[in-house]
């Protein structure tokens, strides 16, 4: 019962991250809240792989919605005995956690790219990466963040919310590994037990 309710909270707090990683995805759409830059398509390209919206949102919604569902006590009759059921729904619950750890490690690796490649932004020289041969060194040097000219401040628009999108991400991961590693050890250590029934032999 006691693992049932930590995995009931595990899952929502995978809805929580999900739905704040939808949100800060969609504000990197809009710097400063306007919407004319990416009408035009004036964005960093990294914001198009929908990393927050669909991997770590949509995809982990549904991710966390079926942990859930395999957490309530009605499921555990698929097969003929209880200890099958419970490893059947352990054994899914697994798998589907396995695919938030990819889902949410898209979103990581995608948000780390976009925040070491810099926005896209106008300079003295046009619209380009004024940051991208930096290889990240702009992080940590604000006083060249002014070649960027517009959108104003896109430089830590983008910083704060990427660096966002990758706290959330991170922390999916964890909570999906805490899941995989729990239900792993119910099977192989024994927290239910072998397959094979008395009286099958």
């Amino acid at each position: 019962m006691g693992s049932r309710k930590c995995g009931g909270c595990l899952s929502g707090l995978l809805i929580l991250l999900a739905l704040w990683s939808i949100i800060v995805n969609i504000l990197l759409y809009f710097p400063n809240g306007q919407t004319s830059y990416a009408s035009s398509n004036k964005l960093t390209n990294y914001v198009w792989y929908f990393e927050g919206i669909c991997f770590s949102g949509i995809m982990m919604l549904i991710v966390a919605a079926v942990l859930l569902v395999l957490e309530n006590d009605s499921n555990y009759k698929c097969c003929q005995s209880e200890n099958c059921s419970k490893k059947y729904m352990t054994l899914l619950s697994m798998i589907f956690s396995a695919l938030g750890i990819a889902f949410s490690g898209y979103c990581l690796v995608i948000s780390a790219l976009g925040l070491v490649q810099g926005p896209y932004c106008r300079t003295l020289d046009g619209w380009e990466y004024a940051f991208e041969g930096t290889a990240g060194r702009f992080l940590t040097d604000s006083s060249i963040w002014t070649e960027c000219l517009e959108p104003a401040h896109v430089v830590e628009w983008n910083i704060i919310l990427f660096s966002i999108l990758i706290a959330l991400s991170a922390l999916q991961v964890i909570v999906c590994l805490i899941r995989v590693v729990t239900q792993l050890s119910k099977i192989l250590c024994g927290t239910y037990s072998v397959i094979i029934q008395p009286g099958i032999i």
